[in-house]
């Protein structure tokens, strides 16, 4: 890359900053602050604007692609953080909020289509994969630098998957990742601004839309972008599926997620941090070499990888138990 390419995509990463600073001096951050609750891990308020930030980073560039399914899925999120921000100053029910994460994701699938035997079935999964990801990154966003970091992280992941040359999916992919950068800088331990629902929910919506368009591009196989973004699927998916299985109700707020038990546990937030970000790295740097591997070589990593994770959510159910399980 050139060095005025390099200049471009410092830009996101400046008005992320910028944007996300600017709210949290203004009247609009007590509008928009995050009382601590039965979740939170932090003791006093803080501006819930930073996603504001990532937002206003991204999406123009994303708008500027001129690629119709880029432009589909910045709309989309532009969609999603509009609906979120409403949430975030007062808060929707879910029936509100589930049918538009639905239908963000029903429009991606519906434009970006894939060539493949059962191609309905394909879109009818990537649509609940979608919706997934675009809430799993909402619960995962709880505890100072980590919704950041795996943005950074996962979104330099897919640009590098996706060329050298910098097409318009590596490039959004990228600005994605700068804009992150930009905020986590105002949000690495202790934080000063916290993302948001406006930030988290089109983070997450757009994790999976730009992993489902490069599957459908060919730029990667359906197992790399959850590789990639695998620290967040599985603390997430397997929390809730144990509180679904103890028949709770997963949709409320709750501090039973690994990262905020290795918290409550003594861990400081940004030990925790630090330690997502090279978790987060070794996922995504394996995911790449396992593009290059093959079959054989891809099955191993994520064999490793399966196993890794049982290893770890054992050694923290040992060592830090939830309250129920105390």
């Amino acid at each position: 890359m050139t060095a005025m390419t390099y200049a471009w995509l410092a830009l996101p990463c400046a008005i992320a900053f910028c944007v996300a600073l600017g709210p949290a001096r203004t009247r609009l951050a007590d509008r928009l602050a995050d009382v601590p609750n039965e979740r939170s891990l932090h003791a006093r308020p803080r501006p819930r604007v930073g996603g504001l930030g990532i937002m206003a980073g991204a999406l123009p560039f994303l708008f500027l692609s001129r690629d119709e399914s880029l432009v589909v899925c910045a709309a989309c999120a532009l969609f999603l953080c509009v609906v979120s921000l409403i949430d975030d100053m007062r808060p929707l029910p879910i029936e509100v909020r589930l049918p538009a994460h639905a239908l963000a994701a029903m429009v991606v699938v519906l434009v970006v289509r894939i060539d493949a035997p059962h191609a309905l079935l394909c879109a009818a999964l990537a649509a609940i994969a979608i919706v997934w990801s675009t809430n799993l990154f909402n619960f995962m966003d709880g505890s100072d630098g980590l919704a950041g970091g795996m943005a950074v992280i996962g979104f330099a992941a897919l640009a590098f998957a996706s060329g050298p040359s910098l097409g318009p999916l590596a490039w959004c992919a990228a600005v994605l990742s700068s804009a992150s950068l930009g905020f986590l800088l105002l949000n690495f331990p202790p934080a000063r601004v916290f993302m948001g629902d406006a930030g988290s929910i089109p983070a997450g919506f757009l994790a999976a839309a730009l992993g489902w368009i490069g599957i459908a591009h060919g730029a990667w196989p359906v197992w790399f972008p959850v590789l990639v973004f695998s620290p967040f699927i599985a603390d997430a998916s397997l929390t809730l599926a144990r509180r679904a299985l103890r028949r709770e109700a997963v949709w409320r707020a709750h501090r039973s997620h690994y990262y905020q038990r290795l918290v409550l546990h003594g861990w400081s937030k940004a030990r925790l941090a630090l330690s997502a970000y090279a978790v987060m790295i070794a996922c995504s740097v394996s995911a790449l070499a396992a593009l290059r591997l093959g079959a054989a070589g891809a099955c191993a990593i994520i064999a490793a990888w399966s196993a890794i994770w049982v290893a770890l959510f054992v050694a923290i159910d040992r060592r830090a138990p939830s309250n129920r399980e105390r």
